[in-house]
């Protein structure tokens, strides 16, 4: 099974240490640690960080003019702040990795599995 683990963590707690040009300390070694098991295991797909909140545009249809709003979706204090698509055998397989996470012991990471598109159309 295919699932998308979504990383979100405080935006003001780590804007300080994600801005910072120092990629050392204890933020830094967790999330490197991670990936590197992500990687080592063989089974990342894909993943990507993403750019801080403040980049994000988000765009919506109303009475068939579209708009364009500054920011993501919601405001909150949570925010996603980057992805991995991984293949594991199982929903539960998938939670133990979302479970090493560090954004899981700040912020939360949500897991969902993956719905495949036909590929004839």
């Amino acid at each position: 099974m295919q699932y998308m683990l979504m990383f979100f963590e405080n935006e003001a707690e780590i804007a300080s240490v994600r801005d910072s040009a120092d990629r050392t300390g204890p933020y830094w070694d967790a999330w490197n640690a991670y990936v590197n098991a992500l990687y080592q295991s063989g089974i990342v797909l894909k993943g990507d960080p993403l750019m801080p909140p403040d980049t994000a545009t988000t765009v919506r249809i109303e009475g068939g003019k579209r708009l364009v709003q500054d920011g993501p979706v919601a405001a909150t204090k949570e925010q996603l702040g980057g992805y991995v698509t991984i293949e594991v055998a199982d929903l539960d397989t998938a939670l133990s990795w979302a479970a090493r996470c560090p954004a899981a012991a700040h912020g939360a990471v949500e897991v969902r599995p993956l719905r495949h598109l036909p590929t004839e159309r």
